[in-house]
């Protein structure tokens, strides 16, 4: 796979399925160069050996899902002014009609029970900000007053001046009549021009003021809608968060779930006999335990939530993870030894393997019996798979066609035992030959992250270009218990750096292909910081690439987005201990050749991690240069304009081919 074969990288949503499961819908995404940007559409595959066919020819259509009916489907999709906005086609095809106006875009969306009313949230910016004036840019607005400890968020901006509110619109009727521009005549005095309206139906507001409202879910019986408030926190941090009932008719609001419960929801779903379970994990009464989160399924009774899952075993903290009923049962997503298997859980905690073996699941729809789940797998990044009863689990798409056509490399899982006896498991992935190669130690972000069996372009890239890539989940990460993702709390660059250093030995060891005199090392975000760690600690690296590193945990306190308390709970308070844990304390160290890559908007690990490092670094005479993404956050590898992805391959190419060539 070269660099530019990310346009192969085909991803697909979370399925919508019918409700007499005849057919579903998922929505496709991948990176186009030329367009410089991740393009989509939805499909309709009737089930269940129909074919994928475009139900869109959208831009970017993305989030489908199905009225209960079966005749419409709502979506996202940008309207001409690029806000992202709710439309409504019908099922069997046809011209999709625009059914919100939201001023900076919509969010999430939900239909009503009954199909004739669409809820959903968008931000409201405060009068002067973000084009809300004509002629006022950025640069011009009133300064902001900033009073709670969160005031950004990565991907995003500020955030106390345009808060997340809730509405409901009447669904648009995919056969109405279509809108028609006025012709120009001349108008009475005092009369407004007529302009051609672009939604039928004007949204109702059911909350209003500072707070933020997470995306909505009906009730059973479509009277209210179950919200999570997020409230910018004025003196301490508090990740425990409530749910809460807004009434459709009057807007009321009463709390299904409140912050006594400790909980930090992820999700919200209803079952169709109208019992609420939740995706959460339990933050304490402090409301800051957030370390390995042990993200459980709870069923909320009159006494409150109940725990169904364990913890311990099971983990559904995967991104993007839902819970989804299926009957009186509930499908969930855990996280395994780089696999994401699906499970049905019951409501006594029974649980059961619905979809295992080398795949991510990433969404899931659920109708009678009958499933359908979208997974990467060691070949593809999206395929849909199709669950029916008793029978065995079937791939109805071929999303990943392109990809396989592009070359890739099957790595080869090995586990590895560290030098006190735990059992760390991992991956090497080689070129073709019979080597020597020159070898490339990667390593994962988060740290409560996993690599996984999915196809990878960030390794497959490195393959092609002649390198082995060795990359492992040391302690710390996720998918292997909360023991194991804790055992780093307090000790960042302890047990973890021994563990990947152990990982490292022991493949070069398994595999004399490998060249162990040859070795650089790369890592984002946690990784990045396990890489200026390693590189201030080993000499035995030709090159290291730091990459939107989490550096220096005294200054990411006051400006990353999760400063207020990952630094606090991953490597304490302690002035002593911090720097015990800190890159930039032992940056004087640092001999290695080292890239530093960051992007300019990152918000959750800053810029100035990086100019800092780098700097540092300069001054000190170790050779070093700086790469930086104008316009790119911190998801820049994932989602980032396709021209930079691009780029940024080609940069990472250059610095290896000059520091780690491929023929000795």
């Amino acid at each position: 796979m070269r660099a530019d074969d990310i346009e192969a990288l085909v991803s697909l949503g979370r399925p919508a399925l019918a409700r007499d499961g005849s057919f579903a819908v998922v929505a496709s995404s991948r990176p186009d160069i030329a367009a410089n940007r991740n393009v989509g559409q939805l499909w309709r595959i009737d089930l269940p050996d129909g074919d994928p066919r475009r139900l869109t020819r959208g831009t970017a259509d993305a989030a489908p899902e199905i009225t209960r009916d079966g005749t419409r489907v709502g979506f996202l999709r940008a309207d001409t002014k690029n806000r992202p906005q709710v439309f409504v086609v019908a099922s069997g095809g046809g011209e999709p009609v625009q059914a919100t106006d939201a001023p900076s875009g919509v969010e999430a969306f939900a239909w009503s029970p009954d199909g004739t009313s669409l809820a959903y949230t968008a931000r409201i910016a405060e009068d002067g900000r973000y084009g809300t004036v004509e002629g006022l840019d950025a640069t011009a607005e009133a300064p902001r007053r900033i009073t709670a400890i969160r005031w950004n968020a990565n991907g995003l901006g500020y955030l106390a001046d345009r808060p997340a509110q809730l509405f409901v619109v009447d669904a648009p009727d995919v056969d109405a009549e279509p809108f028609y521009e006025p012709a120009p005549r001349v108008l009475a005095e005092g009369e407004d021009a007529p302009v051609k309206p672009v939604v039928a139906s004007e949204a109702v507001a059911l909350t209003e003021g500072p707070v933020s409202w997470g995306a909505p879910t009906w009730t059973a019986d479509g009277r209210e809608l179950l919200v999570v408030p997020d409230v910018l926190e004025q003196d301490a941090p508090d990740l425990r968060r409530p749910v809460v009932a807004v009434t459709v008719h009057d807007r009321s609001t009463r709390e299904v779930v409140g912050t006594t419960a400790n909980l930090d929801v992820n999700d919200v779903a209803v079952a169709d006999d109208g019992t609420v379970f939740l995706l959460a994990n339990d933050v304490g009464p402090r409301g800051l335990d957030f370390v390995a989160p042990g993200v459980a399924l709870w069923i909320v009774e009159g006494s409150g939530p109940r725990i169904l899952t364990d913890p311990e075993t099971i983990d559904l903290g995967e991104v993007g993870s839902q819970a989804t009923p299926i009957g009186s049962d509930v499908l969930v997503q855990d996280r395994t030894r780089g696999r994401v298997r699906l499970l049905r859980v019951t409501r006594d905690g029974g649980v059961t393997e619905v979809l295992g073996g080398d795949v991510e699941v990433a969404g899931v729809a659920a109708a009678g019996e009958r499933i359908v789940a979208s997974v990467s797998t060691p070949e593809s990044l999206g395929e849909l798979v199709l669950i029916d009863g008793a029978g065995s689990p079937r791939v109805i798409t071929d999303f990943g066609a392109a990809l396989e056509r592009a070359g890739l490399v099957a790595p080869r899982e090995l586990e590895v035992p560290a030098r006190d006896g735990y059992r760390v498991h991992g991956w090497i992935a080689t070129p073709e030959g019979e080597g020597p190669f020159p070898v490339l130690l990667q390593i994962h972000g988060g740290p409560y992250a996993t690599y996984g069996v999915h196809a990878f372009d960030e390794t497959q890239v490195l393959v092609d270009a002649g390198y082995a890539v060795v990359y492992c989940n040391p302690r710390g990460s996720a998918g292997y218990g909360r023991a194991h993702g804790r055992a780093i709390r307090g000790a960042m660059g302890t047990i973890d750096y021994t563990d990947i250093m152990d990982f490292l030995d022991g493949a070069l060891a398994a595999d004399e292909r490998l060249d162990a005199g040859r070795v650089g090392v790369m890592g984002g975000s946690y990784g990045g910081y396990m890489t200026a760690w390693i590189i201030a600690h080993e000499s035995r690296f030709a090159g290291a690439i730091v990459e939107r590193g989490f550096l220096d945990p005294v200054s990411f306190q006051g400006t990353s987005d999760i400063g207020a308390f990952f630094g606090d709970e991953y490597v304490g308070t302690d002035p002593d201990a911090m720097r015990a844990q800190s890159p930039m304390a032992v940056v004087d160290r640092v001999s290695t050749p080292t890239l530093v890559i960051h992007s300019e908007l990152d918000f959750r690990c800053p810029l100035e991690q990086a100019t800092r490092y780098y700097s540092a670094l300069k001054r000190q005479g170790t050779e070093t240069e700086m790469l930086i993404f104008p316009g790119e956050n911190h998801e820049l590898t994932r989602g980032g304009q396709p021209r930079h992805r691009v780029e940024r391959f080609t940069a990472i190419l250059e610095w290896w081919r000059r520091h780690l060539p491929v023929s000795a």
